[in-house]
């Protein structure tokens, strides 16, 4: 099959209209339901915005390619747009996206569709494929460009699993995106087009929709010098053990593939110890999203729909009155009840079950899940808060990958059984035992503790806080830090303390709105295209995105990054010395009327953060030479 078969005529936009990210997926949608590709348009719409929340498809230099595998498409197909302004895409490089493939696979679609669907995204990485596509005038001319690209690349790809040398230094890698589709066959040719052109050999295994290929031997793996996993997905690790293993998100590839082919030519890597997730010393790769920090992200961002809709009808219920939802209040509100009720009773209610439940997930796939979410709700209504649900997600997990184990010897025969019967039963049974008899209780204690702790310090202690939770929104912007801090302040929210939650947030607007104004004000100290995503930080700032400050960071990190920890930690410190509380966990610019306290004080928080930040980098910064 070949790709023109599933992108036709009836499926190409020459000229999109939109100008926002949500607009263009809406409106490539909306060409794909026209030309009869789908059953559901809302459903694969929501299809398409959650892979989008799992990480960004606008994979950088102008490309995005957002992608989904669902039963509400009827037909495969592919819709390719293209927009001459270029439009924000939430791009790994900050670059706008000009050429659009919106990918639609069937839930059950078969190996060639897929690997159809997938060649496409390999063909996007050389950039003459891009520039006619840029430059083409016609459906047609598209249609043509595409079929000559195809045809030139049969022959490299007859040769994909060619004999390695035995003589030559060997570098292995994996990659692997939740979908399949698209991000896994690009950082595989990414990868490769840069090991040939450092004359490095290479092998990459793909663990895409239709499967796993060019799959790693053995005495691959004994050969290699160092092996390269760029997964955002769980990926089969025990056969690495004792080798030098760099773990990286696979956008990482994409975007850097000479450095890490360098330092796996240097086995700058730790050593994969078998049966554990992390290394023995410790450490971890740069970028490297492995142990207990991937379980517990897969935990946070599966949590966050219902913390963010939830709460935020929550925040809503009190602008009617801080008790308008208690129908025995005088001040009592019909509908700030049902927005409490939904928002509180309901979506918020299941934010640590979830939590709980996508960390075992995370740790014992699908299995895991059930056990995990039982846990989270015993810490839950008992009291033991945010962090037993933490010790639940993890312990269901290590719980249910024992259990695996235990019944590994069982016969074929009683194979079909146990994801339906004897992991969910032993799974739920054990987790639901150790919860109560042993975790929750002295859980709960200490969450009675933190929380009476926090709600008895003093303005000087209060102001310390504030500090350190903003400087630590900076740090790393997105990173470790940046989310520890901020589920500190999901966890405070949900014990019903509102103050460390609005610091959090005044510290996470301050890097992207900081560097803003210094593009703004130090015009000279940044290049053009500095000075054009300096417009597009104003808007992520606003909205409590600090990933809106990492292009700026990444190209002068020893300036940008200080006078951004410095800037949050002041906006933080400010925030606690205002007395201001925020109920709401996300929302930026759009939930400031509804905090506790004086809302203009915050905003003054806010701004003189972001003040702060721009005069340091500004004035730390050197002119640009043109």
């Amino acid at each position: 099959m070949r790709i023109t078969d599933l992108l036709t005529k009836d499926t190409i936009l020459l000229n999109l209209s939109s100008n926002s990210k949500e607009l263009v997926i809406d409106e490539l949608v909306n060409q794909l339901d026209r030309a009869g590709k789908l059953h559901d348009r809302a459903g694969y719409k929501e299809a398409i915005l959650a892979r989008e929340a799992q990480s960004t498809t606008g994979i950088g230099e102008g490309i995005a390619i957002p992608h989904a595998k669902t039963k509400a498409v009827k037909s495969p197909a592919i819709a390719f747009g293209r927009s001459a302004a270029g439009i924000d895409y939430d791009s790994l490089d900050g670059v706008p996206s000009r050429l659009f493939f919106m990918i639609a696979a069937e839930e059950g679609a078969d190996n060639t569709h897929l690997e159809t669907l997938s060649s496409l995204s390999s063909f996007l990485m050389d950039p003459d494929f891009r520039k006619k596509l840029e430059e083409a005038k016609t459906e047609e001319e598209v249609l043509e460009a595409i079929n000559s690209k195809e045809d030139s690349e049969m022959d490299d790809n007859e040769g994909d699993e060619a004999s390695l040398s035995s003589e030559e230094q060997l570098v292995l890698a994996v990659t692997a995106c939740p979908t399949g589709i698209a991000h896994t066959y690009m950082a595989a040719d990414s990868l490769k087009a840069k090991a040939k052109e450092m004359g490095v050999q290479i092998k990459v295994e793909t663990n895409g929709s239709s499967g796993v290929k060019n799959l790693l031997t053995q005495d691959d793996i004994e050969r290699a010098s160092a092996i390269i996993v760029a997964a955002d997905k769980q990926v089969e690790m025990e056969r690495f053990g004792g080798k030098h293993v760099i773990e990286v998100p696979v956008a990482q590839a994409i975007r850097k593939p000479q450095e890490l082919i360098e330092q796996a030519l240097k086995q700058d890597a730790s050593i994969y110890k078998s049966g554990k997730s992390a290394s023995p010393d410790g450490q971890k790769e740069k970028g490297q999203r492995t142990g207990f920090y991937k379980h517990l992200m897969n935990g946070v961002s599966n949590m966050l729909p219902f913390v963010v809709g939830g709460g935020i009808l929550i925040a809503i219920s009190f602008m009617f009155g801080i008790n308008s939802a208690n129908p025995d209040d005088p001040s009592y509100n019909q509908i700030a009840y049902l927005l409490k009720t939904i928002g509180g009773d309901n979506a918020f209610a299941l934010m640590i079950p979830i939590l709980a439940g996508f960390i075992a997930m995370s740790i014992a796939d699908r299995p895991g899940f059930a056990p995990g979410a039982v846990g989270g709700l015993l810490a839950s209504t008992g009291g033991a808060g945010f962090l037993g649900g933490l010790i639940a997600g993890f312990l269901a997990g290590y719980l249910v990958v024992l259990i695996k184990k235990a019944f590994s010897g069982l016969p074929g025969s009683l194979e079909g059984i146990k994801p339906v019967l004897l992991y969910p039963l032993f799974g739920v049974l054990s987790t639901g035992l150790i919860m109560l008899t042993v975790v929750i209780p002295p859980a709960k204690a200490l969450n009675d503790a933190l929380n009476g702790w926090l709600m008895g310090m003093g303005t000087g202690n209060l102001i310390l806080l504030g500090l350190i939770l903003g400087g630590m929104m900076a740090i790393d912007m997105g990173g470790p830090l940046n989310k520890a801090a901020y589920t500190f302040g999901i966890a405070m929210i949900d014990a019903g303390n509102f103050a460390p939650h609005a610091a959090i947030m005044a510290g996470g607007m301050v890097p992207p709105l900081g560097m803003a104004l210094a593009t703004t004000f130090f015009r000279n100290k940044f290049t053009k295209q500095e000075r054009e995503a300096g417009k597009t930080a104003y808007i992520m700032g606003a909205s409590f995105i600090t990933e809106g400050a990492i292009p700026f960071a990444a190209a002068d990190p020893g300036r940008v990054i200080p006078a951004s920890v410095i800037g949050a930690a002041t906006a933080g410190a400010l925030s606690m010395l205002f007395s201001i509380k925020l109920p709401a966990p996300h929302g930026g610019a759009f939930v400031i009327p509804i905090v506790e306290g004086n809302p203009l004080l915050y905003v003054a928080a806010i701004l003189i953060g972001a003040l702060v930040t721009a005069i340091i980098a500004g004035m730390w910064k050197k002119p640009v030479q043109s």
